[in-house]
């Protein structure tokens, strides 16, 4: 799969683009009209607050107007229409805030103040709009995709990438004579295709297709359905236009979305610093003692797991076992000889799992999600079964709701477990939430202060 890395740092940088010009206006528009509190640094600090609002009140009506959430295909007239829509609930929301608080920072003269927010903010974001179709147009900020598949629907779609080069596709042809899925596997790697573009009216048998999706998946690989004009019954996918030609584009995770990521993010920062240097700060000394003058050995165990995407990572935790060559191969057997008896205690309180809030800070890891695995266990299931992948479109979580549920997945029929195990980590990606978020961490305080029956 083509890797993305730039887009979520480009919605950054506009985002805070964003934000800079809301500041700057609001600052020049209190200065403007309270000269004698300009100096005033009490002043100051009390408006620090209201300017956190502000981006708060605007990030989070982000989520709902889609401001952020550009399309290659968006039109200009969509785009206007949604920051048009975003800015009026902006400024209703500042009015309803002044007039609660009587706050001077609210209370500036509203007219002006909206005026000034709107074209300078309108600017920017023209600006960036085309600015971002013009380097698309030059091959900068391109999708590789594919279609498979001939017929009068994808040649018609085709016709339009080749014309709208601001849209920023660029199509490879697969001129194999057989559709064999290996061979697509290779051909989707050797050109790094992002996205597979697959006709709903096609020649291919059923096990072929289902083989296609299932490898499309596995691989990171987009796959868009290309419906004729008279089918209409058409289920997990989004229906989408791109110029007159419509298009099934597989349906979008809640993560996808930036607002959420950004939410999800926000909190995972904040809440592993907290962790860190109110807990950590004076647990890790002693449970460092406890390991040393107990086992010999390094305090921490550091294993490389599949993170976001499947990209390898170093997961940091707490030894709980004798060293071994076996740590990286073999799973926790039930009274596994290997587990010191600190080790037993960290297990079944979760502790050992405590370092991995540096896995957090670093990117690496999120509070919540799914449980990532040793290389090995992913290795052996990711063929065997279905969606398992879909455990890597999140990053991997310190605790989740399959673990909240007890299903670890390494005890009694490890394989019928296993399965429940991923159904449960799907779920969850498919329908997060902030609120599910809080309800796993809740839920897992509640196991380590009590104790995990299912920790081995």
């Amino acid at each position: 799969m083509q890797r993305i890395r730039y887009s979520r740092y480009l919605k950054s940088i506009i985002i805070l683009l964003d934000l800079v010009v809301i500041a700057s206006i609001f600052i020049f528009f209190f200065i403007s009209r309270n000269e004698d509190l300009k100096y005033d640094q009490e002043t100051w600090y009390q408006n620090i607050f209201s300017l956190i609002l502000l981006f708060l009140f605007w990030m989070l009506l982000s989520g709902r107007t889609k401001i952020y959430n550009i399309p290659r295909n968006l039109t200009y007239t969509l785009f206007l229409e949604r920051l048009l829509i975003h800015f009026i609930l902006f400024i209703i929301g500042v009015l309803l805030i002044g007039k609660v608080s009587y706050n001077v920072f609210f209370n500036s003269d509203i007219y002006w103040l909206s005026f000034y927010l709107f074209f300078f903010i309108f600017i920017i974001k023209s600006i960036i709009f085309f600015g971002i179709k013009y380097l698309r147009s030059l091959g900068i900020n391109y999708r590789n995709v594919m279609f498979l598949g001939k017929n009068s629907s994808t040649e018609i779609l085709r016709n339009i990438f080749s014309e709208r080069t601001d849209y920023g596709y660029r199509i490879f042809n697969y001129t194999h004579p057989d559709i064999n899925p290996d061979k697509l596997v290779e051909f989707w790697k050797e050109n790094e295709i992002h996205t597979l573009f697959l006709s709903t009216e096609n020649s291919l048998s059923e096990n072929i297709e289902n083989e296609i999706f299932k490898r499309a998946e596995a691989s990171k690989v987009h796959v868009s359905l290309i419906p004729s004009i008279t089918q209409s019954d058409f289920f997990l996918y989004d229906l989408a236009y791109i110029q007159t030609q419509p298009v099934l584009n597989q349906a979008r995770y809640p993560l996808d979305y930036f607002a959420n990521y950004l939410v999800k993010r926000t909190f995972d920062i904040i809440f592993s610093v907290l962790i860190l240097t109110c807990i950590c700060s004076w647990l890790f000394p002693i449970i460092a003692i406890l390991i040393k003058i107990t086992t010999k050995g390094p305090v921490f165990f550091l294993q490389k797991r599949y993170g976001f995407h499947e990209e390898v990572f170093t997961c940091i935790k707490f030894r709980t076992m004798v060293v071994n060559e076996e740590s990286s191969t073999k799973t926790t057997q039930e009274n596994d000889s290997r587990i010191t008896k600190i080790g037993k205690f960290l297990r079944k309180t979760s502790l050992d799992e405590m370092p991995q809030f540096i896995n957090v800070l670093r990117g690496e890891m999120s509070v919540v999600g799914p449980r990532p695995h040793m290389l090995s266990v992913d290795n052996y299931y990711k063929p065997k079964i279905g969606r398992y992948s879909l455990r890597s479109m999140v990053n991997p979580g310190i605790t989740g709701l399959a673990q909240v549920n007890g299903l670890r997945g390494d005890f009694g029929d490890v394989e019928v477990e296993m399965n429940k195990r991923v159904l449960a980590d799907s779920f969850y990606v498919r329908n997060w939430s902030f609120v599910l978020d809080m309800v796993i961490i809740l839920k897992t305080v509640l196991l380590v202060i009590g104790g995990d029956k299912n920790a081995k």
